[in-house]
């Protein structure tokens, strides 16, 4: 009942973190109260994905005449789309439990509560009535759903992320309040569904802090596929499954069959038994430094609970530093300087590094160098479902500080320009490689000699 490391937390960061330590020498421990995977894995992002691939399909049967191909009256079984998410996520999960059997990761299904120190300075943490000790504590228990207090929406009929991804019935109409990555994907896949989408969104554009060129061109696209927007408006009470929104002073009721809630997550803190560490708290979750210490010796904290940077990918590269913090290997903390975000409409957008709203507010001198996907051979050749863009923004030096991309399959190209930005390298020096031809990541060759 003695461990190196401790972990409370099976999501990405959490089963990431046990799989390094434990292979890396560390007796570890790992306590997930549901399901390995946590939310990414079974209420995020890979059954988002497998819906929306089933809808991206289904997209192109709608247009194959395009591509010359004959699929008369297509349609779906969305039982059987739900069945093959399941299917997937149930295949992913089993794949984590191999992986912590294969390094003798001890794993205990149930809640953990931290307890305190023991005199001999180690963190206890107990567990369905037993108890456990551990040298080191890593704490990486995610973040849920934010409920907003709209009056009358504890009786109204809505969904989160997690019912919407249940249901096997698809609603004629729906209402999601929230125009951020979540909101998107959502009302993208619905949208290729059938069904009648609306979105409500407080601020004045949609996808929060990516790039707004990008974004507005995202929106026009689907609001030529009949998704409708009310950006600026507040929620400001609901009945049933009608919504009253307002916008400077302006009061509208909106109805439809279904809410989908998507207006963001906090950090899950509640009921850990932090009041027995000293831990300090920052934006509702907790502070850490550079190699994600908390400020209690000894306990570390990774993913969403730190409320910096609630994405999957930012938790599994924090949870590698801070094992090699533990095990004396850290040569480098965290960098945050080229954290890629994707949003898997269909078409795609991404970005990586600063916008130029970011370079804007910052006072950096920039410039922009764009070119539409259609100078692309491959992505002229392979989509017939609209155009895109390639948005590069090079700083004084002429570093590549940012890159933003409209089109598919921009979560790849991402990667690219995201390894360009956290290595500091020029548009001279990332022209210099050689694309291979033809891809559509040649077009970032192309953008930068425009």
């Amino acid at each position: 009942m003695n461990y190196d490391v401790a972990i409370i937390g099976g999501g990405p960061a959490g089963y990431t973190a046990a799989e390094r330590a434990a292979a890396a020498g560390l007796s570890t421990i790992l306590f997930e109260k549901n399901a390995l995977g946590g939310v990414c894995l079974n209420e995020g992002c890979i059954p988002t994905k497998t819906l929306l691939y089933s809808a991206k399909v289904f997209d192109t049967l709608k247009q194959a005449h395009k591509y010359a191909v004959k699929a008369e009256n297509p349609d779906y079984d969305l039982p059987k789309i739900i069945a093959r998410k399941n299917k997937v996520v149930k295949k992913l999960t089993a794949g984590i439990r191999m992986k912590m059997k294969a390094h003798d990761v001890e794993v205990v299904t149930g809640t953990a509560r931290i307890e305190g120190r023991t005199d001999h300075g180690t963190i206890t943490i107990a567990c369905n009535d037993a108890v456990y000790e551990a040298r080191q504590l890593l704490l990486c228990t995610g973040s849920e759903a934010v409920i907003p207090p709209i009056p009358g929406l504890d009786a109204a009929h809505y969904w989160t992320s997690r019912e919407a991804l249940q249901t096997k019935e698809l609603p004629a109409s729906l209402i999601i309040i929230g125009g951020g990555v979540i909101g998107m994907e959502f009302a993208s896949f619905f949208n290729s569904m059938g069904t009648e989408v609306t979105v409500v969104e407080m601020m004045d554009k949609i996808l929060g802090p990516m790039d707004r060129e990008l974004s507005d061109m995202l929106q026009d696209e689907y609001a030529k596929r009949g998704v409708k927007f009310y950006l600026g408006y507040k929620v400001v009470s609901a009945e049933g499954s009608t919504v009253r929104i307002e916008k400077e002073g302006e009061q509208l009721e909106l109805t439809a069959d279904k809410l989908l809630l998507s207006v963001g997550r906090r950090p899950v803190i509640e009921g850990l038994g932090l009041e027995t560490l000293s831990v300090e708290r920052f934006r509702g979750g907790l502070l850490v430094n550079e190699f994600m210490q908390t400020t209690e010796p000894g306990v570390y904290a990774c993913g969403d609970i730190t409320g910096y940077s609630l994405l999957a990918h930012t938790a599994v590269g924090e949870a590698e530093i801070a094992v090699r913090h533990m095990t004396g290997k850290a040569r480098k903390g965290m960098s945050y300087k080229a954290i890629p975000a994707v949003v898997y409409t269909n078409p795609e957008i991404a970005g990586v590094g600063k916008t130029e709203e970011e370079l804007q507010a910052e006072n950096i001198l920039y410039t922009v160098k764009k070119t539409p996907m259609a100078y692309s051979g491959r992505f002229v050749a392979e989509n017939e479902l609209g155009n895109g863009i390639c948005k590069l923004l090079l700083n004084e030096h002429d570093e590549l500080v940012g890159a933003h991309f409209l089109g598919n399959p921009a979560s790849e190209l991402v990667v690219i320009a995201g390894i360009a930005i956290e290595k500091g390298m020029t548009a001279d020096e990332l022209g210099s490689m050689i694309f291979p031809h033809p891809t559509v990541g040649e077009i970032i060759k192309e953008t930068l000699f425009e």
